[in-house]
């Protein structure tokens, strides 16, 4: 059994004991709330990884589940990036987080490093099959993990980039040599669909069958095959009958809705269209928890929502208007007029029980002070810029962008809103870096890939383009030491660092969850939401 060294457990701990270990068990029905020392009630985690087994008492198999997207996928190939929530029914993970903070053998049976992380050795399980009826041997998982290190767009190619070389020691058997020690390489086996990893496996037969149209033809080893994918409508999954796991999958099939719009979403839950909805903002999460009739699965971890800057476009490529817009949002009127006075505010990197979080982070943070605001934008003014700007984001957040328009207009800055779908957003604004100031969010299951994604110059996640090279160095040097005490440090300087280039405006925790109907037991999740379905049932 693998675990990410122990710095990611103890992280959890504490931030467990911050927000009340209490709240995990607690009825999901109930909101949970609490306050801090800024006198802002905030919102507790509520089965954060998933239901209770014991308690949600014994499966019964049968039923289709319908699911709730909040975009259609766009491939169901592993080196295309997309935000594929469906793609963990058909490809399950060679190896697999856990909530205690270990990344532990799923398909795969083993992995283990004989020199400190320059060589790992993956065993795999006998007897499973894709489900077209060829073996995952080690073959496979080569021939897949070559398709990222051949495919530089892949979403993986920058873990896969890292073998040196790989050997196939026996039929179960794989060797993987690095080109230098890396203690995190497990992780990048565990990571979900969306985050990039190397862990889902594609049957190489069904590749040699479809070639480049395998994204619309996936063939793994997961709970579920695919059936019928009609754009924009529906995804229909049925039960893999020959499932590496015995007795399971307990549900007969799934049917993956796209569901863009938020409201249309919630609302398709509450009349019973769906049973199963991902949760993006606040306004989803409140409503549910406070509903007896839904369950939520709730965590907001480090990471959050966040104001996206553009920092090679202006005016957000000057450091002074970054500032100015972070201490013009009053944070109390945000939680009151957003989230229900129950915002969770963020003014770091990682939650502050977390181990990699310094209060000098936050200590570096620009305090709401609007005069000092004006003043920033005065003197940008002065020496020849405009400090105006449009604000694009998605057509769920209007509320928010209106909000930020009224408090830019206190401190003489004019802003143009701009909205557009999700599916619009992602691709037409965040992807291709067309904006001056957006916002998004993210929360962070582990450190590594997650803020390097974020902050690392050509990061998958750096929208906006920041760029420090000494942050880059420090990524590079958590990801490969295999010293724990030196990862932390690593990660505490990067976020000093990011904080002091405010490289995005923190305002709040994450708000991602899952929802679904109370007849629904078995969910297993990440905190980012990324969902697991072959022990999921339906009481009936």
């Amino acid at each position: 059994m693998i675990r990410i060294p122990r710095r990611y457990r103890r992280a959890l701990v504490a931030f467990m004991t911050a927000i009340g270990l209490a709240a995990l068990t607690a009825s999901c029905g109930a909101m949970q709330a609490q306050g801090n020392a800024s006198g802002v009630r905030t919102l507790r985690a509520v089965s954060p990884y998933g239901g209770d087994r014991a308690a949600e008492g014994d499966p019964q198999r049968g039923g289709t589940l319908r699911v709730g997207m909040d975009r259609d996928a766009v491939s169901f190939d592993p080196v295309v990036q997309n935000a594929n929530q469906a793609a963990s029914v058909v490809y399950d993970s060679l190896l697999r987080l856990t909530p205690d903070g270990r990344t532990e053998p799923f398909v795969a049976k083993s992995m283990e490093s004989p020199d400190n992380g320059l060589t790992w050795r993956m065993g795999l399980r006998p007897g499973v099959k894709f489900q077209d009826g060829t073996d995952l041997d080690a073959d496979a998982v080569v021939l897949n993990v070559q398709r990222h290190i051949d495919t530089v767009a892949s979403p993986a190619h920058r873990f896969a980039e890292r073998i040196s070389s790989m050997r196939v020691i026996d039929p179960l058997t794989v060797e993987f040599v690095l080109g230098a020690p890396m203690g995190e390489f497990p992780t990048v086996f565990a990571l979900s669909y969306s985050a990039g990893t190397l862990g889902m496996i594609v049957s190489p037969a069904a590749l040699q069958k479809y070639g480049d149209a395998i994204g619309t033809h996936p063939v793994g080893v997961g709970p579920f095959t695919l059936v019928d994918w009609v754009r924009d409508s529906r995804i229909t999954f049925t039960r893999n009958e020959n499932y590496w796991q015995d007795g399971l999958p307990y549900l007969d099939g799934i049917e993956f809705r796209p569901l863009p719009d938020t409201e249309t979403r919630f609302a398709s839950m509450k009349n019973g269209d769906v049973d199963f909805i991902y949760g993006g903002y606040y306004q989803e999460l409140s409503r549910a928890l406070a509903d007896p009739d839904l369950k939520v699965y709730y965590g907001p971890g480090s990471g959050g929502e966040r104001l996206q800057f553009n920092h090679v476009r202006a005016p957000f490529d000057d450091r002074r208007m970054r500032e100015a817009i972070i201490r013009a949002i009053d944070l109390r009127a945000l939680s009151a007029s957003q989230y229900g006075n129950q915002m969770i505010p963020a003014d770091s990197l990682f939650d502050t029980g977390s181990q990699y979080h310094t209060q000098a982070a936050s200590d570096a943070w620009p305090a709401y002070d609007l005069e000092k605001a004006k003043q920033l934008v005065e003197a940008y003014r002065a020496d020849g810029g405009n400090p105006d700007f449009t604000f694009k984001t998605s057509n769920s957040r209007t509320s928010f962008a209106e909000f930020v328009q009224a408090q830019m207009a206190a401190i003489g800055v004019k802003v143009d809103i701009q909205l557009y779908d999700l599916a619009q957003f992602s691709s037409a604004v965040m992807q291709s870096g067309n904006f001056q100031l957006t916002t998004y969010l993210g929360s962070i299951d582990t450190p590594y890939p997650a803020v390097a994604n974020l902050l690392r110059s050509g990061g998958s996640g750096n929208y906006g383009k920041y760029s420090n090279p000494e942050v880059d160095q420090l990524l590079d040097d958590a990801m490969l030491t295999t010293d724990e005490a030196q990862r932390t440090k690593d990660y505490q300087q990067v976020e000093l660092l990011s904080a002091r280039d405010l490289a995005v405006g923190w305002y709040s925790r994450n708000y991602s969850s899952n929802i679904t109907r109370a007849a629904v037991n078995g969910v297993y999740r990440y905190m980012t939401a990324g969902t697991w379905f072959e022990a999921v049932w339906i009481k009936r």
